[in-house]
């Protein structure tokens, strides 16, 4: 195992070396939804969800439906509805345990991204969820959240991978594919991996709101 030899354990260390804190990057954080933020989020079809439980173990997991799923309730509230997953409920759990979340929207084409920190609670307001419906599915749970930041954050790591010109991407040759994974990961084997392949595939075409 690794074992690093210059650990920096102060905020002396990390100013010694980048000192500019520029005012632009600290002013530009507000406390609500405005309408420059507003209309990034209703123009996002897809986000990350970052939260932690009371024993500080972490979890980001991604999002996606068609652009305006998350829905801007006012100055200080965003709704994200849940959709059909993996149950294993992470971000409930961590979110019942500490309240905390942070949120991160991105749009195709773009370089920037939207962050929004503050605390969350897990809903199941009947209005709410039906207003969040997709293919007459309504959503079982949404997520409510509590803005006490947002800001937009700049496009340099989008630049730094060009994340939206796939024309340079490297080839995906050679990656395994999530049945792959799940197959030697988790140790299955009361199925083949082409059954695995074949019921993987088959979600992703007829199952995206339908458990």
């Amino acid at each position: 195992m690794y074992k690093p030899s210059d650990v920096v354990t102060r905020q002396e260390e990390i100013r010694s070396v980048i000192p500019d804190q520029y005012s632009s990057q600290t002013g530009k954080i507000i406390d609500y939804i405005d309408e420059l933020i507003r209309i990034w989020i209703e123009r996002s079809p897809f986000q990350t969800m970052a939260t932690y439980d009371a024993s500080g173990n972490v979890d980001i997991s991604p999002k996606g439906d068609p652009a305006g799923f998350v829905k801007v309730l006012d100055a200080k509230t965003l709704a994200i509805p849940d959709r059909p997953g993996n149950h294993r409920f992470d971000t409930f759990l961590n979110i019942l345990d500490t309240g905390r979340i942070a949120v991160m929207f991105m749009v195709p084409n773009r370089r920037e991204v939207v962050r929004v920190n503050g605390r969350a609670q897990v809903v199941r307001d009947l209005p709410l969820r039906q207003s969040m419906s997709i293919h007459g599915r309504v959503p079982d749970f949404a997520v409510v959240v509590r803005v006490e930041e947002a800001f937009y954050h700049c496009g340099k790591a989008v630049l730094r991978s060009r994340l939206w010109e796939p024309h340079k991407a490297e080839s995906t040759d050679g990656l395994p594919t999530y049945a792959e994974a799940v197959y030697d990961q988790a140790k299955i084997t009361d199925r083949s991996l082409a059954d695995l392949e074949e019921a993987f595939q088959y979600n992703e075409k007829h199952r995206l709101y339908d458990e």
